[in-house]
C-alpha cells in the first residue's frame, strides 16, 4: 500500500517554533498526522531524532540566508 502525502503550505512568519516560539523554519510532519515546528535552532538540535519519526520534513531554513529582493530607487 502506498500512502500520498499532501503537499503542506509553506510557513510564514505566524508560524511558531514550539519549543521557543520563535519564527518557525522547519515542519515536521508525525505518522499520526500532527506536526512540529522549530526554528532554525532547533531544528538543528533535534535533527536526528525528528528525522526518525517524521514522515515529511519541510525545512525553509535556506530562508535565512537569502538576500531580500531590493527595490528600484524611487519605489516604495
Amino acid at each position: 500500500m502506498t500512502t500520498a502525502v499532501a503537499p503542506s503550505a509553506p510557513l510564514t512568519a505566524a508560524d511558531r517554533c514550539d519549543r521557543c516560539g520563535a519564527q518557525a523554519y522547519l515542519r515536521v510532519e508525525l505518522q499520526s498526522g500532527g506536526e512540529l515546528l522549530f526554528c532554525a535552532h532547533h531544528a538543528r538540535e533535534h535533527g536526528d531524532k525528528l528525522k526518525e519519526i517524521a514522515v515529511n520534513v519541510v525545512d525553509e531554513t535556506h530562508k535565512l540566508t537569502q538576500t531580500p529582493a531590493v527595490a528600484p530607487d524611487g519605489e516604495r
